[in-house]
């Protein structure tokens, strides 16, 4: 396609996007059951004790608006507010615990990707992308993690120049690798940045590696057309990055950087593992100009459709585990087990989804 028209293309569906009819009664309908009160819950981690998730509040990507992390107990459904904008002005980044040239907390918290991972020494490290004034990714403990679990702001290593975060995975040694979308430019560049992805399939993000030792560094084989949700394998040899605008999930060797096989979903976001082994991918089944028009949305729940789709990690064979096809909640960009039960989170809307019964609890 001629990159002119392609532009023109993507500049008319961005100016023509949808109005949508957002979802906002909060009542169940057969085994799903909205939990209402949060602030587009994008992304959610299983503590250790499996009664408890912790829940990215994202707030956006223009830098200046706001999100937060907060907890939700699954015993009673309540939610506590764990972390702000504020909440550890005037700390001092910890040794060990992200870049030393960190230089404190953000002034602006808008988290969007998260995980929680065990390090080397035992304690529990929570990684957040943030987007609040800087990009970045921050670094916080989990105090009492099999218990009431409170977070501490413990340091940050801030991204390149000209980076474009949005998912994180952790290493047990401190380290952690994310996903960079595009470069984030401004205006008209901003826009043929997205033309070369949705439009043209060029391959314009990728996965950056950090270590404490070498910084920030372009992981081998790990380019895509906006790099979205990344997953590692449970020794951390394989990388599996989802390509959201190029339809596939991918597994990557971290050592030689050679491709080990990939597998088709539709505009894949957040990946999780299951208890049987698979990836649980969230995929979202809007065309981009409805997912766009999401972030109109200023109350309940963007309707658009998605699916969580089972991927094998050996054949990268597909099931659907569970179709969201608007009534409770839509949007879908997480999909994670506890238990026998399905958990979901939105970048667009005031709710968690329950799934009761989806998968066989262990």
């Amino acid at each position: 396609m001629n990159p002119r028209i392609a532009l023109l293309l993507l500049a008319g569906a961005l100016a023509c996007r949808p109005a949508l009819t957002p979802i906002v009664d909060c009542d169940p309908h057969g085994d799903a059951e909205p939990l209402c009160g949060f602030q587009n819950p994008e992304d959610l981690a299983l503590l250790p004790s499996g009664k408890r998730l912790l829940v990215s509040e994202y707030g956006g990507m223009d830098r200046a608006d706001p999100g937060l992390l907060s907890r939700l107990d699954l015993d009673d459904d309540a939610r506590t507010q764990l972390f702000a904008s504020g909440d550890a002005e005037g700390a001092a980044p910890a040794d060990g615990w992200g870049d030393a040239a960190c230089p404190g907390p953000p002034p602006v918290f808008s988290p969007h990707g998260i995980d929680l991972v065990e390090r080397d020494d035992g304690r529990f490290a929570l990684l957040v992308v943030n987007h609040g004034a800087r990009e970045s990714v921050e670094i916080f403990e989990v105090l009492e993690p099999r218990g009431e679990a409170r977070v501490a702001w413990r340091g940050c290593a801030v991204a390149p120049a000209g980076s474009w975060l949005n998912d994180v995975v952790g290493r047990s040694d401190g380290g952690f690798l994310v996903s960079h979308m595009m470069p984030r430019r401004h205006g008209v560049a901003q826009t043929w940045e997205f033309v070369k992805a949705a439009l043209l399939g060029m391959e314009t993000g990728c996965v950056l590696a950090w270590s404490p030792e070498r910084g920030f560094e372009r992981v081998a084989g790990s380019q895509a057309a906006l790099a979205n949700g990344v997953e590692l394998s449970e020794d951390e040899s394989v990388l599996f990055v989802n390509a959201n605008l190029g339809g596939r999930v991918r597994a990557i060797d971290l050592t030689t950087g050679r491709a080990l096989g990939e597998a088709p979903v539709t505009h894949p976001d957040n990946s999780t593992w299951a208890s049987d082994g698979r990836l649980w991918v969230a995929s979202l089944s809007g065309q981009v100009s409805e997912l766009l028009a999401c972030d109109e949305i200023e109350r309940g729940s963007c309707p658009v459709g998605f699916e969580i789709v089972a991927v094998d990690p050996r054949s990268f064979a597909t099931e659907r585990v569970y179709a969201g096809d608007g009534v409770s909640m839509g949007a879908g960009t997480v999909g994670l087990q506890v238990g026998g039960d399905l958990y979901v989170g939105s970048f667009a809307g005031d709710r968690v989804l329950r799934v009761r019964g989806i998968a066989g609890g262990d």
